[in-house]
């Protein structure tokens, strides 16, 4: 293994500063339209992640815990949901730095994680002793080809995808040295890579994993000194992820995330198709509109992928240095066997149900938590793009001398197979153009590749020629479309400044009806994607919302999906079975705003249930006047059985506002001569409510329309207080007669800890 700073093959001195500077100019290019504000990053960018980031900064800005959230689903603990930012610091630290994100911020921090990514590659490059214009196209085609140019709205994922390359370059250099300071280094970002809590992160792992045993196996250096390097990375890493990650499987056990069958995972299988557009990105109208869109997974019966998710496009130049460079020189170094053998199997685990090899991969611990085995792409991508730079690398170096008769015949005979399909297909006008565009590209690869092997370009100029190529050819290959790129205006309801008039309305109604004892619901249905979540944004307290991830009482009660952008998408159940209900009611669900009449959403609506307040374009809203205070005193308890209501759908004959359900045995405090029973909110933060009661004689229960969760605790005059589960959701607490004080403080630490077993 070469050490650090070696010099490559005779070529002194490589340029890896420079190689750097030529990223981060050419990153700066590529990312230009995002961080200039003319486009910013829509769908998963803005329906979930934008509305956390601003919930997190309101949170962190206003003195309150960003842990727990009253915005979205009634109540839903941030601290433990993979999606909330808490545990990802480059969205957590500017979140502490600027009280209201922008779009253009929030977009930054994306392209400035994955540009941390690039620099990681080139680092990587130089540690090994491959050459720095090699690092440059590996840090390019990383960056900014396939899934992570693609599929750049799924935030979470490309978070995770840019920690690999620091994990891996620490990780490399932890076994290089056998250094327990870089073991720990390396653990501690693997930890911030664990964090990310999906699919990308968990193949990252499994890869990291078996890069370590592979050196340890493969390395001539003594097996027992990378036991230090490795025992102080998992010792870091784990003292990092132990409470996250806890609380986050605890969460999972309590939520709607099943486990994905075989069935279930196949449906979102890569078709293989899609390794088509490492040849041109948009031979099948990728970027174009829907309707011209011809390419896989149309007409392939139950996959479900968006088009962008298909395409692998990494730059012409990554392209043919694979195929010019590959061969038994190629295959001697041991590190890049490693990479090779990756990329075949994150490629087989991508195409799902296409192989036999996806039922095995299955059967591995975990895998059946994620239900798109096409995730696996970021991790292909990130593979080829380390087995191209290489390959440039040797041919740099003189290792490797494609013949130009093959160089160009091979990436000829790829094209030819190309504009086959097309012909074969019937869009061969269709997609001739940008096959022409793809081959003018190609033709200035090959020649860019046989310029390197006759040493006509060297140092600044040959990084400079691979700067130049591979940031045109992406910026036209990969462009702005409208699976990355939207007007920021089309999101106006998602800036806490912006004019959305329909946001204002609402915002209106809520300090009309506000009231010592009331915090209204809201639901926004059927409006666009973006909107559920606005709630997070405004601090509008919303029954639904978007998110995969739902606690399973809650949606065992009220029906929710994980989503609510079409009138498809809002579901109901046997307990809350139509908009007039017991259960709305409870919810405080007061105003209710729609993209289509009611009728359409809720089948069981009757003319006169709410009342129509207003339109405002194509959204109607109305007002629930039954809608109940968020707090109540009642002096009745009536002992059911929750799991039969929720099986039954009914609810028993009560008057809701002087009566709780309860599983513990009945009891009624009445009396006709007694004085009102009273409860006021003091304060209500994100994660401390405290309300004021007045019981009568024989006292009550407090009654918090807020979903129940077993890590909040409750103190009555500060004595601890059980919550009691109460209306089969919600939460109750037992108050003596006479004025108390009721606080109830989300603990997360402390309900886990309930949880261990007691001696």
């Amino acid at each position: 293994m070469q050490r650090i700073g070696k010099s490559a093959g005779g070529l002194e001195g490589q340029p890896y500063a420079l190689a750097a500077a030529f990223f981060l100019v050419c990153a700066l290019a590529l990312a230009f339209p995002w961080l200039s504000g003319r486009v910013t990053i829509p769908w998963d960018a803005k329906a979930h992640v934008f509305p956390q980031f601003a919930f997190l900064a309101h949170a962190l800005h206003s003195g309150q815990s960003p842990f727990w959230t009253p915005n979205v689903f009634a109540g839903m603990p941030q601290i433990a949901d993979p999606q909330s930012l808490i545990f990802s610091p480059f969205f957590l630290l500017a979140a502490a730095l600027v009280p209201e994100p922008s779009f253009a911020l929030a977009d930054s921090i994306i392209f400035a994680m994955l540009a941390m990514g690039g620099l990681a590659l080139i680092a990587y490059f130089r540690d090994r002793g491959w050459t720095a214009a090699g690092g440059l196209l590996t840090a390019l085609a990383f960056a900014f080809g396939g899934s992570a140019a693609w599929r750049i709205q799924h935030v979470g994922q490309i978070m995770s995808l840019a920690w690999l390359p620091v994990t891996l370059w620490l990780l490399a250099r932890a076994l290089d040295r056998r250094s327990a300071l870089y073991g720990a280094m390396a653990g501690a970002v693997a930890a911030l890579l664990v964090l990310g809590r999906d699919q990308v992160a968990f193949l990252s792992v499994l890869m990291l994993s078996a890069y370590a045993l592979y050196r340890v196996a493969t390395d001539d250096s003594p097996k027992l000194d990378a036991v230090a390097p490795l025992a102080w990375g998992a010792l870091v890493g784990m003292t990092i992820i132990a409470v996250p990650l806890a609380l986050t499987l605890d969460l999972a056990a309590h939520s709607n995330r099943p486990e994905i069958d075989l069935d279930g995972a196949f449906k979102g299988s890569l078709p293989p198709g899609s390794f088509f557009t490492l040849i041109s990105a948009n031979m099948f109208g990728t970027d174009g509109p829907l309707k011209a869109f011809w390419g896989p997974p149309v007409g392939e019966r139950d996959l479900f992928l968006a088009r962008n998710m298909t395409d692998l496009y990494m730059g012409e130049l990554t392209l043919v240095v694979l195929v010019a460079a590959m061969g038994r020189r190629f295959f001697a170094s041991k590190e890049i066997r490693f990479f090779a053998v990756a990329a075949v199997l994150f490629g087989l685990y991508a195409v799902g149900r296409h192989t036999p090899a996806y039922a095995l991969f299955h059967r591995l611990p975990g895998v059946d938590l994620w239900r798109r085995p096409a995730d696996a792409t970021f991790l292909l991508g990130a593979t080829l793009a380390i087995l191209s730079g290489y390959g440039f690398n040797l041919i740099e170096r003189g290792d490797v001398a494609p013949r130009a008769s093959w160089a160009i015949g091979a990436v000829a005979a790829l094209f030819a197979a190309a504009t086959l399909v097309a012909a074969v297909k019937g869009h061969l006008v269709q997609a001739s153009w940008r096959l022409a565009i793809s081959a003018a590209f190609a033709a200035l690869a090959v020649a860019l590749v046989l310029a390197t092997r006759d040493r006509l370009l060297r140092g600044p100029y040959l990084l400079a020629a691979v700067a130049a190529l591979m940031s045109a050819d992406l910026a036209i290959g990969n462009e702005p479309n409208e699976s990355t790129a939207s007007p920021p205006e089309q999101f106006d309801a998602l800036r806490i400044d912006g004019k959305d008039p329909v946001i204002a309305y609402l915002r209106g109604k809520l300090k009309e009806t506000a009231a010592p004892d009331r915090r209204d619901r809201v639901e926004l249905a059927a409006i666009d994607v973006h909107w559920p979540n606005a709630s997070l944004v405004h601090g509008l307290d919303h029954d639904l919302g978007d998110n995969p991830i739902r606690l399973r009482l809650f949606e065992d009660v009220t029906g929710a999906g994980d989503h609510l952008a079409l009138p498809e998408q809002r579901e109901f159940s046997k307990l809350y079975p139509a908009y007039r209900s017991v259960l709305s009611d409870m919810l405080g669900l007061r105003f209710i705003a729609t993209g289509v009449p009611i009728e359409e959403i809720d089948e069981n609506y009757k003319t006169g249930d709410f009342v129509e307040l207003t339109r405002i374009g194509k959204v109607r809203i109305y007002e629930n006047p039954r809608a109940m205070p968020r707090v109540l005193l009642v002096t009745c308890a009536m002992h059911v059985d929750f799991a039969a209501m929720i099986k039954s759908g009914e609810w028993p004959e009560a008057d809701y506002r002087e009566t709780v359900l309860l599983e513990t045995p009945p009891i009624c405090h009445t009396r006709k001569d007694a004085p009102p029973a009273t409860a006021k909110i003091i304060s209500y933060e994100n994660d401390r409510v405290r309300v004021e009661v007045s019981a009568p004689p024989g006292g009550g229960w407090l009654v918090l329309n807020d979903v129940w969760h077993p890590w909040w605790g409750a103190r009555v005059d500060g004595e601890d207080a059980p919550i009691l589960r109460a209306n089969v959701l919600f939460r109750a607490v037992a108050v003596p007669e006479g004025r108390h004080e009721v606080r109830f403080d989300f603990q997360p630490l402390r309900g886990l800890l309930a949880k261990l077993p007691q001696r």
